[in-house]
C-alpha cells in the first residue's frame, strides 16, 4: 500500500486521535494560563517571599525536561493518587507551560509604559480599573505573538503523552507503525496532522493580531 492508501485507511483513527490531542492541549492551556497568571502576579508582587517562590517555581519547571515531569506525575504519584493518562498528561503539560506563560505575562505587563499607568491613576481610576482597562489590553497586544507560539509548542509537546500510553496522535502513529511495519510512512502521516493543526493555530493568531492592530489604529 502506498502513502495515500494508508493515509485514507487510517484517517478515522487519526481524526479521533486529533480530537484527543486538541482536548488534551486545551485542558493543559487552561491550567497553564490560570497557574501562569498566578505565578506572574507573584513575580511582580512587592512581597519578597512571593517573588522568591515564583522565581523558584519557574527555574525548577524550566530547568527540568517535560518528559521527567510527566513521568513523575503519572508514575511517581501513583501511590498517593491515581490519575488516568489523559489527566496526568494535561496537568503535566499545564504545569510545564505555566512557567513559560508566567514569564510571557510578566514581560507583557512590564512593557506597558509607567506613564500610561500613572496617567490613568491621576484621572481617578482605581488600581483594579487601571489593570482591566489599561494594563491588561496593552500587555495582551504585546504578548499575543509569543503566547500563540507557546500554544503551538504545547500542541507539539502533547506528543510526549504517548510515552505513558495516552491515545493521542503520536501514539496512534506508533500503533500504526507496529501494525503495518511502515514506520516512516506512519510518522510522515502523523506529521501531516500536526502540521495542519499548527497552520490553523498560526492563522488564528495572525488574524487576532490583525484585528487588534486594526482596533488600535
Amino acid at each position: 500500500m502506498d502513502f495515500f492508501e494508508l493515509f485514507a485507511e487510517y484517517a478515522p483513527v487519526f481524526i479521533e486521535a486529533t480530537g484527543v490531542t486538541l482536548g488534551l492541549t486545551a485542558v493543559a492551556l487552561v491550567v497553564a494560563i490560570v497557574l501562569g497568571a498566578g505565578v506572574a502576579a507573584m513575580s511582580m508582587s512587592g512581597i519578597s517571599p512571593l517573588r522568591w517562590l515564583a522565581s523558584g517555581f519557574i527555574g525548577l519547571i524550566r530547568g527540568t525536561p517535560l518528559i521527567a515531569q510527566l513521568f513523575l506525575l503519572y508514575f511517581g504519584l501513583s501511590g498517593i493518587i491515581v490519575l488516568d493518562r489523559f489527566w496526568a498528561g494535561a496537568i503535566a503539560l499545564g504545569i510545564h507551560n505555566s512557567a513559560y506563560i508566567a514569564e510571557i505575562i510578566r514581560s507583557g505587563f512590564q512593557s506597558v509604559p509607567k506613564g500610561l499607568v500613572e496617567a490613568a491613576r491621576s484621572l481617578g481610576m482605581s488600581r483594579r480599573r487601571t489593570l482591566v482597562r489599561v494594563q491588561a489590553p496593552l500587555s495582551f497586544r504585546a504578548i499575543l505573538p509569543v503566547l500563540g507560539s507557546q500554544f503551538i509548542i504545547a500542541v507539539k509537546d502533547s506528543s510526549l503523552v504517548a510515552f505513558i500510553g495516552g491515545q493521542e496522535l503520536f501514539r496512534s502513529a506508533q500503533n500504526m507503525a507496529a501494525a503495518t511495519y511502515r514506520p516512516m510512512t506512519s510518522y510522515a502521516i502523523v506529521s501531516v496532522y500536526y502540521l495542519a493543526i499548527v497552520l490553523v493555530l498560526t492563522a488564528v493568531v495572525n488574524r487576532m493580531e490583525k484585528r487588534l492592530s486594526a482596533y488600535k489604529s
